[in-house]
């Protein structure tokens, strides 16, 4: 069955607009999983605008499903400019001490209001490999963001990655628009019998919803989909619980 795991970096962007703890990450984790979600899925930027590192540690103390930290491997420590708020100390140095069950590494810069491409392998397989490397030697199953395209897909599998995530940005834009539905679902059927193919394991997120996802729950091999704005959105209106069940009736369970 495909593992529903939620993202929580919008729980925390609410709970950032104040100075509070109101609402609750870890809180919010086990809602979810008391719900039935597979897994939790963060991602800190080194700004910390939602989740923080410290949110990584707390979830790490209390997390009874499979925690997946995802982001840039080469952001470096940085000093918060905000009091009340620790410093970030890099994505490699959280990851290492945490030790989630998954990794998730992700190319996205500062500027990027959210992440929207997956790895040039040809410009970073070389230093991506040695980070691959590490983080499965310290028993962590690494996976890469990747865009639909076979030789990028062939160049993570020669990285050594356990997995890839399919960024699904592009059939998403396609099913809302009604433009291409077809021609850019095909593009991630081979995408996925590559991934297959290669030996690579094959997760997927963004912008996957209750509309588009029932389609795409029958990519041959999926076995996890990352969901978070568009299920805090619909949250909102259905409430978490109802919300966390109605995500994993539109995954065939």
């Amino acid at each position: 069955m495909i593992a529903l795991s939620v993202n929580l970096n919008k729980i925390a962007l609410i709970r950032n607009s104040r100075d509070t703890t109101n609402p609750s990450v870890p809180a919010h984790a086990q809602m979810c999983i008391d719900a039935g979600a597979d897994g939790i899925t963060v991602h800190p930027r080194p700004d910390q605008r939602h989740i923080r590192a410290s949110d990584c540690f707390d979830l790490a103390g209390m997390l009874s499903v499979e925690f997946n930290i995802e982001g840039n491997p080469f952001t470096e420590a940085r000093k918060s400019d905000r009091q009340g708020v620790g410093d970030y100390p890099g994505f490699m140095a959280l990851v290492r001490e945490i030790r989630p069950a998954q990794c998730t590494l992700v190319p996205d810069t500062d500027g990027q209001l959210t992440s929207d491409h997956g790895f040039d392998l040809k410009k970073d397989g070389e230093r991506v490999a040695p980070l691959v490397e590490e983080l499965k030697s310290l028993g962590i199953r690494t996976s890469l963001f990747m865009d639909p395209d076979p030789e990028q897909i062939r160049l993570a599998a020669q990285t050594g990655t356990d997995r890839i995530e399919l960024y699904t940005e592009s059939y998403a834009h396609a099913c809302k628009s009604g433009d291409n539905v077809e021609a850019i679902f095909a593009q991630f059927i081979t995408a996925a019998e590559v991934a297959a193919d290669v030996g690579l394991g094959l997760n997927a997120g963004h912008d996957l919803d209750l509309h588009n996802l029932p389609r795409f729950a029958t990519v041959p091999g999926l076995l996890e989909v990352s969901i978070g704005h568009a299920l805090t959105v619909d949250a909102i209106r259905m409430g978490l619980a109802n919300t966390v069940a109605a995500y994993q009736r539109a995954l065939g369970k």
